[in-house]
């Protein structure tokens, strides 16, 4: 296999100096974390900047020198005047707001531009240098955006992947940047482009429009008689290293002392830099405390700030701002046996870190942009307990995978405020259901997935892929369906769940019926001139779970599995399952490649749901899953069906319609049937009924029913309308 040849800003090391001589460490991060084990299997070098090393004695640096080689690591030297213009002046005072859309932390005079492109050059240099052909270059960061072009002109035939950490603003913002078409041009110089979510990248391929000219199909632009790939690549956190860590005995200790007090505890961890929030979460807890005095004593919040890049004004002038909030909160709060708020603005050790992920009743992380935010998954990936509740900025590009966090506008201080009192009242099983949801994903596609996904995409040859509202019926024509179904001797329905009874959730466990839904069917499930069928494609354990004791037909997974009132389960029909494997495969790589989306498995097909992705990247990979569903499967005994934000995998001869004859012949002689639905898959059932049936569409989708209902809301009303 090729050798794999990283290149970042920084080494993944520190420089020490002891009373000994100096020390090479290992760096603690998530990129140093993530890339160690691509650094160790691939063969290559990792090129970086080792840091200052200026005041090394000849012998020490010799030293350092020969362990930096035997770690197969690079130094890219750099002087103290070009790490300030480069990376000071250019990469954190410039490129750092414009990126993550602070426009009002951009300087009067962009400077460093010059130096840029001189020590992106110099990292080029040192690639062109190490590399051997057949390598797979892997460059990261916003520090060497122009890398990726310059590295082209040295190496034309490299396999050369770039992936971007933090936040690509929308062209908008992007195109403030002087240099704007040298920074995209050198990006564009990479074979595969990544980012953390789908927002990014559209924002990229709008700025290569509309600055460049070039456009994308779907996920790849022609540019220069080259074809750039681009992708979604989210990072992840190493989730079973940090979970070993959660039982160690510093970490035990820590813990302990955390939760002796008996306060619910809130914590906060970041780097002291104005995207993380702090200042408005700060205000929200002060709201809080002030709307809700039964809380003060009861609760305290934990905020960690690491300062960070202190040489900029702006981050001096946060700090400022930061130290007179907590002074002002601990001013009107604090008692003398009660403090509101630690704040400690240093960095902490590990096993403190994890202590707190651990002890924490609920994690804020809602900073106002950031790229990823590992901090929420490593809060996750710690908490093996089952527990806690994470608050999560919408504005974090974990969010895009993180359904089942309490998501939150961190500007909206009285709704941040609420979301935490939220967090702190919730169930323990709502809880635990959001916790399971959460753990499933950041264990899975932890950073060695991301690492290798990322390094497996680019090793890939490029192939061509595909490219890729009606009118409410008029209150007349739905009361007089009600007064037909109210004045039949006796009356069927057929009643479509997701969508039609319940509004859709960000992932399908949340969707739970509440107590109006239940009364509702309860009570048409008692009326003797009614029989109430549940036709839903949720499995059926879930279905028995929830509307087991209400007395109505319950009709799972599409009708593949019946109960009737007073009997049991049954199977409706038996069906192949050699399909199952080649599917599940399939769809899970979609998964895996879709943030926001997810298989749920049932005991006849599967369902790929993508309601939290980003709405175009979801559709695009929902078609390009129908098609690759359908070539792989076009001999197997299934059938594809797209629904509202999911499409599903069933076995042929299992589907909605099969429920109508099966209700009808369960109901009196005679009975008139009515059936309500909102997608795809409801049509079958649509079709099925007999003529002079009442059918109902909920929703804007094309339907072949003969009435229609804009959502949820009214489809209930016109249920209870027949009481």
């Amino acid at each position: 296999m090729s050798r794999v040849v990283i290149v970042s800003n920084r080494l993944p090391v520190t420089v020490e100096r002891a009373q000994d001589g100096v020390r090479v460490v290992p760096s603690v991060g998530g990129l140093a974390t993530g890339l160690r084990r691509p650094h160790e299997q691939g063969g290559g070098p990792w090129v970086g900047w080792p840091g200052d090393l200026g005041g090394l004695e000849p012998e020490q640096l010799a030293r350092v020198e020969a362990r930096l080689s035997d770690l197969r690591l690079v130094p890219v030297h750099l002087t103290p005047e070009e790490v300030q213009r480069y990376y000071q002046d250019y990469s954190n005072a410039l490129l750092w707001p414009v990126f993550h859309s602070f426009l009002g932390e951009v300087p009067l005079e962009m400077g460093g531009a010059a130096e840029y492109e001189r020590v992106n050059a110099r990292f080029a240099d040192a690639v062109a240098a190490t590399a051997r052909p057949g390598d797979v270059i892997w460059v990261h960061d916003y520090q060497l955006l122009r890398l990726p072009a310059l590295l082209r002109e040295r190496l034309p035939d490299a396999r050369i992947g770039f992936f971007l950490h933090i936040p690509f603003p929308s062209s908008d913002v992007f195109r403030v940047l002087p240099q704007r078409e040298a920074l995209l041009e050198g990006m564009l110089g990479a074979d595969l482009i990544g980012f953390h979510t789908a927002s990014y990248m559209r924002h990229f391929s709008s700025s290569v429009l509309r600055v460049l000219g070039a456009w994308t199909d779907v996920d790849r632009i022609r540019w220069r008689g080259r074809e750039v790939r681009i992708g979604v690549f989210p990072m992840g956190v190493d989730a079973a290293d940090f979970a070993g860590t959660a039982h160690t005995p510093e970490v035990e200790e820590e813990f302990r002392g955390l939760r002796q007090d008996g306060t619910h505890l809130l914590v906060g961890i970041d780097r002291l830099d104005y995207t993380k929030g702090i200042p408005r979460r700060l205000l929200a807890y002060e709201k809080l405390l002030r709307d809700h005095p039964e809380l003060r004593g009861k609760v305290r919040l934990v905020q960690v700030a690491v300062p960070s890049r202190t040489e900029v004004g702006a981050y001096q002038q946060f700090r400022e701002q930061v130290d007179g909030l907590v002074g002002r909160i601990h001013g009107a709060f604090a008692t003398p046996t009660w403090s509101p708020i630690h704040y400690l603005s240093r960095g902490l050790s590990r096993p403190q870190v994890v202590a707190l992920y651990r002890a924490a009743d609920v994690m804020l992380v809602t900073p106002i942009r950031d790229g990823m935010n590992l901090v929420a998954k490593e809060f996750v990936a710690v908490r093996g307990d089952g527990d806690g509740v994470l608050v999560l900025s919408e504005f974090t590009g974990a969010a895009a995978e993180l359904a089942e966090a309490v998501q939150v506008n961190p500007y909206d201080a009285e709704g941040t405020a609420a979301a935490i009192l939220r967090a702190l009242e919730m169930p323990e099983d709502e809880r635990r259901t959001r916790m399971a949801g959460l753990r499933r994903r950041v264990t899975r596609y932890d950073v060695h997935w991301w690492a290798r996904t990322f390094l497996d995409r680019l090793r890939a040859p490029a192939t061509a892929t595909a490219p890729h509202g009606l009118e409410v019926s008029a209150r007349p024509a739905i009361q007089e369906a009600v007064t037909r179904l109210r004045s039949a001797p006796h009356a069927t329905l057929l009643l479509d769940y997701d969508g039609t009874l319940v509004p859709f959730a960000p992932t399908p466990e949340l969707a739970r019926p509440d107590r109006e839904l239940r009364d509702l069917l309860r009570e048409l499930g008692r009326h003797p001139g009614y029989s109430v069928h549940l036709v839903t494609g949720r499995q059926r354990d879930t279905v028995d779970r929830w509307f087991g004791d209400l007395g109505i037909g319950l009709h799972a997974e599409h009708g593949y599995w019946s109960k009737l009132p007073g009997t049991a389960w049954q199977l409706a029909a038996s069906v192949s399952t050699a399909w199952r494997e080649p599917a599940r495969a399939i769809l899970e790589e979609f998964a895996a490649r879709t943030p926001g989306s997810l298989v749920e498995e049932k005991s006849a097909g599967f369902a790929w749901h993508y309601r939290t992705a980003d709405p175009d990247f979801g559709a695009a990979q929902a078609h390009d899953l129908m098609l690759h569903l359908s070539t792989v499967l076009s001999n197997a005994p299934v059938e594809i069906l797209p629904g509202a934000l999911v499409v599903e995998v069933r076995p042929q001869g299992v589907d909605k319609g099969k429920v109508v004859a099966r209700a009808a012949a369960a109901s009196p002689e005679g009975s008139l049937l009515a059936a309500l639905g909102d997608d795809r898959t409801d049509e079958d059932m649509f079709a099925a009924l007999p003529p002079g049936a009442i059918s109902v569409h909920v929703g804007p989708a094309p339907s072949r029913a003969t009435l229609r209902l804009a959502g949820v809301p009214e489809s209930r009303a016109f249920l209870r309308g027949l009481l």
